[in-house]
Formats: C-alpha cells, sequence, structure tokens
C-alpha cells in the first residue's frame, strides 16, 4: 500500500513537472497587417469590416480567440459574420474579455497554432449611435474611429495598418473634412472613390504601433444622414468660476477666435502651395532611381518657377528652343523640334506658341499638371522619404564635384553636366557665388539661353565665337564673373514669376487644385464630450467610435 502511494506520488510529481510549462504559455503574436474598412451609410448607421493577419509566435499559446472592441453597444449581432483564412467561424459576445464593448471571434478548430499566420476577417453590418455634431460647424456632423489593438504584453512588433473611411453616399468630394492623422501616419489621407462613387479617406502606415490606439476622424454634411442619427453636443450645468479663471477662460475664448482663424489661412495657403498628391505620401518600399532632375525638384515639391526654369535650360540644352527675348519671356522653338524631347519639355515649348499671354499660361499649367501627376505615378509603390533623401544626395555630391574640381575647365565641364541638379539646392544663388569666385566658362550653348550674352571678344550677337581659353588651345569658352551667372540663373526664376505665369502663389495653387485636390481640411473638426459607449478607451470626444480590444488576445 505504501509503495502503491509513493509511486502515484511521483507520477504526479512527473505529470505536474510536464504540465507546467504547456500552463505557462500566454500568447503572443505579431499583427503583421490590419486592414480596417469603415462605412458612413445613408442610414446614420456604421459598417465595419476587418482583416487582421496574425504571425504566431513560436512556443506562444494558440490563438483561439480574437477580441474584436467595437465602439457602442448598439449593433446588430445578427449582422456579424466572422472567417479565418476563407473558412467561416463563430462569433460570441459572451466570451469577450477585453473592455468596453466587443465581441470575440471563436476560432476553434481555425485556431491559430503556434508558428503559424493566420487571417482573421470579421464584419459587423449594423452599428448604430456613431454620428455627433461637430463642434466647430452645427451643419456637419463628425465621426471618429479608432481601429483595434491589443495588449502590449501580448502583441509584438509593429503593423501594416491601413483604416479607410467610406463617406456617405452623395457626399461631394469638396464637402468632408479629415481630422488631423495620429502620429506615424500621413498629415493628409489618400483621397479617391470608391466603387459606389463614395468618397474615401485612407490612412495607412507600414509601421504602425501594434498595441496603441491611433484614432481617425472626419466631418461631413450632416443633411446627407438622418437628423435622429446625428447624437447633440452633450451640455453641462453651469460651473461657478472663480474670477482668475473668469479671466482666463475669456482670455482664452478670444485667443481661440483669434488664433484659429489665423492658423487656418496660414494652412491654407501652406496646402496650396502642396502640388503633389497626397498618395504618394503613403510609404511603400525603396528608393526610385531613374528621375530627372526636373522629375526630383517637382517630388521635392521645388518652386513652380523654378522648374519651368530647369524645363527651360533642358529644352535649350538639347537645342529645342532659343530664348528670343528675357524680359517678358519669349522663346523660339525649332524647327523641326528634336525628336527626343521629354513629353514635359515637348509641352514647355508648345505652350510658348501662344502668342496670347492667358492661353500661355494656361498650357504651361496644364504641362505643369502633367509632369505632376507623371512623378506621382512613377512613385507608386516606392519610399518617398528614401527618394527624397536620395535625391538630396545627388545635388549635394554634384556641388562637390564641381567645388572640387581643379580647373576651371574641369569645373565647367561637372556644372555643365549637373546644371539642373545643382539648381536643386534651395541655397543655390548664394552658393554659386560663393564656389565660382573667378570668371565662369559657361556652356557654349549659354547664348541661346541669354540674348543678352555676347562672349569676350565678339563683334556682336549671342553666337559669336567666344574668345579661346588661355592654356587649353583649340577650344574656345565663353565666360562670366560668378556672381554675374549666379544672377542670371537667378534671374530666370524671377522671371517665371513676374512676366510668364504672374503670382507664382496663385499659379501653384491652379495647379495643385488638380493634382492635390479637395476635400481639404481646414481645422481639426471634434465634438466634445465622452463616448455614450462605454470604450475604455476613453476618447475624449462625443464623435469618438472608438473600437477597443482588450483581455491579450
Amino acid at each position: 500500500m505504501a509503495r502503491r502511494l509513493l509511486t502515484s506520488l511521483v507520477a504526479l510529481a512527473v505529470l505536474a513537472a510536464w504540465a507546467s510549462p504547456a500552463s505557462a504559455q500566454e500568447y503572443s503574436f505579431r499583427l503583421d497587417r490590419e486592414v480596417a474598412e469603415v462605412y458612413w451609410n445613408a442610414d446614420g448607421t456604421m459598417s465595419l469590416e476587418y482583416w487582421l493577419t496574425f504571425s504566431n509566435q513560436p512556443g506562444a499559446h494558440a490563438i483561439d480567440f480574437v477580441d474584436v472592441g467595437l465602439p457602442t453597444s448598439a449593433y446588430e449581432f445578427t449582422s456579424m459574420t466572422a472567417d479565418v483564412d476563407g473558412a467561416a467561424v463563430s462569433i460570441s459576445p459572451s466570451d469577450y474579455e477585453g473592455d468596453g464593448s466587443g465581441v470575440a471571434v471563436v476560432l476553434g478548430g481555425r485556431a491559430i497554432p503556434a508558428g503559424r499566420t493566420g487571417t482573421v476577417h470579421v464584419r459587423i453590418g449594423v452599428i448604430r449611435n456613431v454620428l455627433f455634431e461637430d463642434d466647430e460647424d452645427p451643419a456637419y456632423a463628425s465621426v471618429n474611429f479608432a481601429p483595434v489593438w491589443f495588449g502590449s504584453r501580448f502583441v509584438v512588433g509593429s503593423t501594416d495598418l491601413s483604416v479607410t473611411f467610406h463617406l456617405p453616399p452623395g457626399v461631394q468630394p469638396a464637402e468632408p473634412r479629415w481630422h488631423p492623422a495620429p502620429a506615424g501616419f500621413p498629415d493628409e489621407p489618400e483621397t479617391a472613390l470608391d466603387s459606389q462613387a463614395r468618397v474615401t479617406y485612407t490612412w495607412r502606415s507600414p509601421a504602425a504601433s501594434s498595441a496603441q490606439m491611433h484614432v481617425f476622424g472626419a466631418s461631413f454634411p450632416r443633411s446627407y444622414v438622418p437628423d435622429e442619427a446625428i447624437q447633440a453636443r452633450p451640455t453641462s450645468a453651469p460651473i461657478e468660476w472663480g474670477s482668475l479663471i473668469g479671466i482666463l477662460c475669456i482670455v482664452g475664448f478670444v485667443g481661440v477666435w483669434i488664433a484659429i482663424p489665423a492658423l487656418i489661412v496660414i494652412a491654407n495657403k501652406r496646402r496650396k502651395l502642396k502640388y503633389m498628391s497626397p498618395t504618394i505620401s503613403i510609404e511603400g518600399h525603396g528608393i526610385k532611381r531613374g528621375l530627372t532632375a526636373v522629375e526630383a525638384a517637382t517630388l521635392l515639391e521645388q518652386p513652380l518657377d523654378k522648374v519651368m526654369t530647369m524645363i527651360l535650360f533642358s529644352v535649350v540644352r538639347k537645342g529645342a528652343a532659343t530664348v528670343t527675348q528675357r524680359d517678358p519671356l519669349e522663346i523660339e522653338a525649332a524647327k523641326p523640334i528634336p525628336e527626343d524631347l521629354r513629353d514635359y519639355e515637348l509641352k514647355f515649348v508648345q505652350a510658348f506658341q501662344n502668342e496670347q499671354r492667358t492661353a500661355r499660361k494656361t498650357a504651361l499649367r496644364e504641362s505643369i499638371v502633367g509632369l505632376v501627376k507623371s512623378v506621382s505615378e512613377k512613385m507608386r509603390g516606392f519610399s518617398r522619404r528614401e527618394t527624397v533623401e536620395y535625391y538630396r544626395r545627388i545635388v549635394q555630391t554634384a556641388w562637390e564635384q564641381v567645388q572640387g574640381a581643379q580647373t576651371p575647365e574641369v569645373q565647367a565641364k561637372y556644372f555643365e553636366n549637373d546644371l539642373e541638379w545643382t539648381m536643386l539646392d534651395p541655397d543655390y544663388e548664394d552658393r554659386s557665388r560663393r564656389v565660382f569666385r573667378g570668371p565662369v566658362y559657361v556652356p557654349r550653348w549659354w547664348g541661346n539661353y541669354d540674348p543678352s550674352y555676347t562672349p569676350a571678344g565678339a563683334s556682336g550677337g549671342r553666337r559669336a565665337v567666344p574668345t579661346p581659353v588661355s592654356g587649353a588651345p583649340g577650344r574656345a569658352l565663353p565666360q562670366l564673373p560668378g556672381a554675374d551667372f549666379a544672377a542670371r540663373v537667378a534671374g530666370g526664376v524671377q522671371s517665371f514669376s513676374s512676366k510668364v505665369v504672374g503670382n507664382i502663389a496663385d499659379f501653384t495653387s491652379s495647379v495643385s487644385s488638380v493634382t492635390n485636390p479637395p476635400p481639404k481640411v481646414t481645422y481639426s473638426s471634434r465634438s466634445s464630450g465622452r463616448s455614450g459607449g462605454g470604450c475604455a478607451c476613453a476618447c475624449a470626444c462625443a464623435g469618438c467610435a472608438c473600437a477597443c480590444a482588450g483581455g491579450g488576445r
């Protein structure tokens, strides 16, 4: 009997030792990708669809439940469906272990084991009580949404997070406004129309935190949804303020009414000068090589008068045009026009064939619009940040080669080859004056750019043979004092502003209205108060439709 009892105790000890590692297993996973499609419907409800791709970590507990927090408890359970890699699974409100409102996706036999990857797809067709009055404009409704996230104890790494708002049917592109994006996301979302012609806003970050709340918001005219679906801003009982606090409130109130309009004006002006489409702000991977200097200037959103001056240099260098008058600028196209011109160069030359200034300006605008759209298309799938840094290094290298040249002739060669690249330096004019202390041996085609230039020793006319350079028998390079040369290049840029396209800010705005179109954000439009859904993410606004997730799974 004693021996049997001892044997049983030993067996139990062995079983306990074997079982304890398994019982100590915890959830540990990476959320590789999260896609949230949020539909704000014509009846004032919200439909929500998730794709959550998990990589379960080696040795971790199987992912058998996925908690999905919801913005409110006013949802229709019968409108919910879920699947794992296409295989249907069940949904259970009672198994939800997160904070606030939500449901649990029960993976059952489709649980994702340690070391494996799977995609959980969830759709909730009807969620109510998600619209609120916009506290900046009573004619607008405000919506805010935070996609599901998980406890930092259980999730590792970052996630490729994409959130798309589908605004109510009928909303026109110029009507809605987006709210400021969370940190780590582009300042402006990608705007588009979906298959139902609904305006969409898409925010994406390839390296978002999987364990952090990210709130996205928008406002749109309330006329597109029923009034009864919009919850009024909460009111509070009067509070007795002390005199000091009262003064501070008055000062703050006055400051808001003065500061906000001023900031709006400044923000609008800055945005009008941003002519690149916000779609390329969404980071891809890798550097887009092979852009021309003009295309790189466009990517860097250099002032458009500089971009057009660079195009002018390019067409003159290629022999496609000759400047016949500098002030105001007139160019004469070559006959025939060379066949190796790029599309933006050809359209630039053709624009100047319009004798009427208005028609010429319109044609130039269309040529720049085409250039901007072309660069946006070329950047699709590439990292803007890495590409911008790459071309900035090219500019720096170009200047280093010019500056490090041992002789004026070599310096002239480098400078001619890299003229447009050096112009990308914001400090171009001052840097030119510093680098070119003596005479500059300008390119042979310079006279075709500057009709007032006559090489030293020439009898007249910009095509006269220049004076030979000492020490370079048989060669003849025209020359200018360095300061004069830098001033003439800068003067070419200025002539575009004043004599060709007029006010450059207005011209750029006319371009951006096509290439970076409305809708435009003019202020942070959020509602006040607290969410009525008991959501534990504690959004500080009545417009918060926050999807909260917790429970570590």
